[in-house]
């Protein structure tokens, strides 16, 4: 069973006045944590049709306005294991 998952990123704008990036060069959307940008899960939708109409709804609503190209959906398979090996923590500045 494939589960389609709908996230959004709004894009912190730069310190410095630089254009805010939305996509890298090829096209795909970009984001960065560690920048700011705010990554939200806007939920899991049983088809692709339910998640893109979502992402319909969702456009009229107050922040998913201001970057309504910024939505990512994801496709997983239920059940199936992900992330297969560890991580490990670096400390900040290292």
């Amino acid at each position: 069973m494939e589960i389609f998952v709908l996230w959004h990123i709004r894009h912190a704008p730069f310190v410095d006045g630089r254009p805010t990036r939305h996509r890298d060069e090829s096209g795909e959307l970009d984001w960065d944590e560690e920048d700011g940008d705010d990554v939200k899960i806007l939920g899991a939708y049983s088809t692709e049709r339910k998640a893109k109409e979502r992402i319909e709804r969702a456009r009229l609503l107050p922040g998913f306005q201001d970057e309504p190209d910024c939505f990512f959906l994801d496709q997983y398979t239920v059940d199936e294991d992900r992330w297969t090996d560890g991580f490990v923590t670096v400390p900040a500045g290292e």
